[in-house]
């Protein structure tokens, strides 16, 4: 896969930016079929840094109930990578 359809976006949250000023940790979007290796060679590629772990978890949304019976969300897959204490990725 190509990495620019692994890596979707970053994630810009409160938590991540503590995260990525703190820890030197970045939070990504990425594809729900992207190995922890596809992840940290995209990263590595598009970002020009590297990558030290990658974690990952699959989110699933709530099951939203209508009238008309119950509507279960998309399932994402979030990426947090540790990149090395030199290296910096500037996503604003």
């Amino acid at each position: 896969m190509d990495a620019r359809h692994i890596v979707k976006e970053p994630l810009l949250t409160e938590k991540q930016t503590y995260m990525s000023d703190q820890h030197n940790r970045y939070g990504f979007l990425v594809a729900r079929e992207a190995t922890k290796t596809e992840i940290k060679e995209a990263i590595q590629s598009l970002y020009k840094v590297r990558v030290l772990s990658v974690n990952t978890h699959n989110r699933t949304s709530r099951i939203r109930r209508y009238k008309y019976g119950a509507i279960e969300g998309k399932t994402t897959k979030r990426a947090v990578v540790r990149v090395h204490p030199e290296d910096k990725i500037e996503l604003v």
